[in-house]
């Protein structure tokens, strides 16, 4: 998928002004719940009953070298869905990666909080129940408010699944300073019911450092949807406090991180290939 398809897609929703100022212990099963047409070659699988509960499995035709959790963004809100996610995992797939795109409720369709942080960690506990996969290793992958949800997941405590290692693609990492600077036109005041503030450290990864998790922030100098110094302010303090976190300064915009066919995304498959 090109930039230029990508900056078009009319899941964003809104206008492009508004952007800039702006855990179930059962098994998986699949689930026909109406949404986006299932990606050739994946499988669709609910972890819940909610239309929005389901993930995508795709699955490499060799040897699996471990999973990638793919996390869509588009500021928690439920006018963006995991079509966003849909060309990464196939390119994922490609490259080795299990990949397992994942949907969840969003603000306006029974998202928020708890509810999104809810999903998220049961979607990537329900890793556990499918077949033949090895979860040595699993990578979340997560762009924009899925950065947030990706690093976040990294530190969940006692989780079914652990997260060994988190990629932010352009990530909302700090909610208080996000809402201080209008980002989705009050997204994270949105998203946590009342404006983010020093009570919120259960779900914001600024809030959260350290982690024992290894943190990769890949972002575009050019953004102007989430401002690069989202990514070097957390990689500042957590390297201040002794984590491993590391900034990857890509050329481009917002969207060019979740291009596969950008030097972005190459960057960022350099990441994985030294991860497995």
């Amino acid at each position: 998928m090109r930039r230029r398809t990508l900056l078009a897609l009319p899941v964003l929703g809104l206008a492009v002004p508004v952007l800039l100022s702006a855990c179930s212990e059962e098994s998986p099963v699949p689930t026909d719940e109406p949404g986006p047409a299932v990606p050739e070659g994946a499988e669709r699988i609910g972890y819940g009953e909610d239309p929005s509960q389901f993930v995508e499995l795709h699955r490499p035709r060799g040897a699996s070298r471990g999973a990638v959790v793919v996390i869509h963004g588009g500021f928690w809100k439920s006018a963006y869905d995991l079509t966003l996610g849909q060309p990464l995992a196939r390119a994922l797939a490609d490259q080795g990666w299990t990949a397992w795109n994942i949907e969840y409720r969003r603000v306006g369709n029974g998202g928020g909080t708890p509810e999104t942080f809810d999903d998220v960690a049961a979607a990537i506990d329900a890793l556990a129940d499918v077949e033949d996969l090895d979860l040595a290793t699993v990578v979340t992958l997560g762009h924009s408010a899925g950065g947030h949800l990706a690093v976040w997941a990294a530190g969940r405590e006692e989780p079914r699944v652990r997260v060994t290692h988190a990629i932010s693609q352009a990530g909302v990492l700090d909610l208080v300073m996000s809402e201080r600077m209008g980002l989705g036109g009050g997204a994270a005041a949105a998203l946590l019911g009342h404006v983010p503030g020093p009570d919120d450290a259960r779900w914001d990864p600024h809030q959260q450092i350290p982690l024992d998790v290894p943190v990769w922030c890949v972002h575009g100098v050019d953004d102007e949807v989430v401002p690069l110094g989202q990514s070097e302010g957390y990689v500042v303090d957590a390297q201040a406090a002794g984590a491993t976190a590391e900034v990857i300064r890509v050329a481009g915009d917002h969207f060019v991180v979740i291009d596969p066919d950008s030097p972005a995304w190459q960057a960022q498959l350099a990441i994985l290939d030294s991860i497995a």
